[in-house]
Parts: structure tokens; C-alpha cells; sequence
């Protein structure tokens, strides 16, 4: 199973919506399927005759075997959660990361957004629902995850903060504020202090009282 490749690009070309390049290893030529993004940065780089590195999903079929190729990891593994689908091909999952951005797709899974995925060919009303109904949840999964390790090293890096941010849970919590409301909250305060940070942050500045204060407005208005 060929995973990942590195080695010198060739050529590229279109062929009808499809955009495939020819990537020479160790005097092997490997013709991947690719996304239009990718002939894009080869385009506007001028990779041409440079190395090339693709992340790639490998299917073998009786007849054939095809290599698809991706800028990360992300978008690879997303593309291969949209081939477990049943009923949906590799060609309606290049177009789907043709047409958008990745963080765009995972926003129009989770915010259930079917005009969205619907408006690409060959997308009908009961493929929108299936694709929809099948990734929310990893998605969903997925974010709060790397949510949840971005909290992490926030809190490592900042273990003052770390009490407030305790103190401020238990406080909303006896203040009957749910605790799934909270719980979502404590992002957005994050962000907030990160982009602070990031101008002239002076950790003084941040107290209980500030953030608490932050935090009610908030879940007020919810």
C-alpha cells in the first residue's frame, strides 16, 4: 500500500474536472489523481522540476490501481472517511475538496449545512443527508479533540491560569449555568487571551474577576 511520496515532478495536466500530475521515484513514474489546489501551488511555485511530497490514498480495484494524492495528512484521511461511505466514489470525494477548503467542509458537516454539499455535481438531496448523517459525529469527534489537546498545552503553558479557569467553572456551575454551555465557553476564553497574548498580553491583566465577568456576558446572551 503506497501511503506517501516524495520525489520529482514531471508533469501535470487536466482532464475534463480531473487534474493529474507525474511524479517521478527512483525512476519509477507514479500518475496521481490530484486536487486542483495542488496543480495550483505547482503553477504559481514553480515546483516544476523540483521535489514534490503528496500524502496519498491508494485503492486497488481488479482492473486497475489508482493513487490519489493530497497537500496533508488531513485532507487524505477526510478524503478516506468519505469513501466508507456506502454508495459514495473516490470522484465525488475529489470534488467535494475541489470545490472547498477542508476546514469549510468540516463547517458544513457539522452546522448541518445541506445547500452547501448539495451544490456540488453529482450531489443529490439523499447523498447530502447520507454524507452529512455519517461524518457529523467524527467530525464533531475530531474537533473536540484537537480542541480539547489545544486546552491542554494552554494550561501547561500557563498554570496560573489553570486555577482561575477551575475556580471559574465551579463558580458558574453554582451559579446553575450548564455545565455543556461552560464547557463551550472555555475555548472562546482562550481564544480571546491567546489573541490578546498576541498584542502586548500582560498576564496581570487577566484575574478572576475579569474572566468571570467574561464569561456571564456571554452565556447571558445565550
Amino acid at each position: 500500500m503506497i501511503s506517501w511520496i516524495k520525489g520529482e515532478l514531471v508533469s501535470s495536466w487536466q482532464s475534463n474536472n480531473k487534474f493529474y500530475i507525474l511524479v517521478n521515484c527512483q525512476g519509477l513514474g507514479y500518475e496521481i489523481q490530484t486536487l486542483e489546489s495542488v496543480i495550483f501551488d505547482i503553477d504559481t511555485n514553480k515546483i516544476s522540476e523540483k521535489e514534490i511530497i503528496l500524502w496519498l490514498k491508494h485503492i486497488k480495484k481488479e482492473d486497475s490501481d489508482m493513487l490519489f494524492g493530497f497537500n496533508s495528512k488531513e485532507q487524505r484521511d477526510f478524503f478516506t472517511q468519505i469513501l466508507s461511505i456506502k454508495g459514495i466514489g473516490s470522484q465525488i470525494g475529489m470534488s467535494l475538496l475541489n470545490k472547498f477548503s477542508l476546514n469549510q467542509l468540516i463547517t458544513a458537516i457539522s452546522n448541518n449545512d445541506k445547500k452547501s454539499i448539495s451544490s456540488v455535481q453529482g450531489i443529490g438531496q439523499k447523498m447530502t443527508e447520507r454524507i452529512i448523517l455519517e461524518l457529523k459525529s467524527k467530525v464533531i469527534n475530531k474537533e473536540i479533540e484537537k480542541e480539547n489537546l489545544n486546552n491542554n498545552k494552554f494550561f501547561e503553558d500557563n498554570r496560573d491560569l489553570d486555577s482561575i479557569f477551575k475556580d471559574i467553572d465551579l463558580t458558574l456551575q453554582s451559579l446553575n449555568y450548564p455545565k455543556k454551555e461552560i464547557k463551550n465557553l472555555f475555548p472562546k476564553l482562550i481564544n480571546n487571551i491567546i489573541n490578546t497574548k498576541n498584542s502586548s498580553f500582560e498576564k496581570d491583566s487577566i484575574s478572576f474577576e475579569t474572566l468571570l465577568k467574561e464569561a456571564m456576558n456571554y452565556l447571558d446572551k445565550q
